[in-house]
């Protein structure tokens, strides 16, 4: 295995087993050409059968889709709901009062306010999730975490642009077929998929559930997925 790679563990589901292999790429930058770097990462190493998914962090930067902090005025609501959102150990940057900010400007405050007394009266039941629903996708919002690799802590990298659209455009393009993926250490949510992936989103998610990216500075924001044979 070349360095461009990174070896990951195979993971098996209901049968059969799926090699993850990690690319490793130079630190993108925000308005980087996606296609260019697909081109001299991903496309050498693609075979038949195989299928990549991308951060959708990586498509959004290249996308100049983001915020920088000095943009961001937080106000009393991103205050509020901040101490009630539930925290994880693993994913602090939730309990920032700007990245907050950022989705309720967003979302809209009408949209935010709605969520955030629908999702306390929820919780006292004990249904979970409610808030993230009716919030919408600011829950792929992703920024202003220390860990990250500099300049990315002094941005709110925003939800992608037409995901489901892009992910054509490149299986059509270069003949791969690619999904973007939101993935922390909690959860993996698929956000598209493009019509020649060989799995559908249920199983995608769990091939990828491991987050066989990484939440720091593993430069691995292209995951090549094959099936073993």
């Amino acid at each position: 295995m070349t360095d461009a790679v990174a070896q990951l563990k195979p993971i098996e589901i209901e049968g059969r087993t799926y090699e993850r292999l990690g690319v490793r790429t130079r630190m993108v930058g925000f308005g980087d050409d996606l296609d260019a770097l697909l081109r001299e990462y991903a496309a050498p190493l693609v075979k038949p059968g195989d299928w990549i998914a991308l951060s959708e962090k990586v498509v959004s930067v290249c996308q100049n889709n983001a915020r920088h902090i000095s943009t961001v005025k937080v106000r009393w609501l991103a205050r509020l709901i901040v101490k009630g959102v539930k925290k994880y150990p693993e994913d602090i940057a939730w309990e920032h009062p700007a990245k907050m900010q950022v989705a309720i400007d967003m979302a809209g405050y009408p949209r935010m306010l709605a969520a955030l007394v629908l999702g306390g009266l929820t919780r006292l039941v004990g249904i979970h999730g409610v808030f993230w629903r009716i919030a919408g996708r600011v829950s792929e919002i992703d920024g202003f975490n220390p860990r990250a690799m500099y300049p990315y802590t002094e941005y709110a990298i925003l939800p992608p642009k037409d995901p489901g659209g892009l992910v054509q455009r490149i299986e059509d393009r270069h003949g791969i077929p690619t999904s973007i993926i939101d993935g922390n250490n909690i959860d993996v949510k698929i956000i598209s998929l493009s019509r020649g992936v060989p799995v559908d989103a249920r199983l995608a998610r769990l091939i990828l559930l491991d987050n066989p990216m990484g939440q720091d500075e593993e430069l691995t924001p292209i995951i090549l997925v094959r099936e073993a044979s």
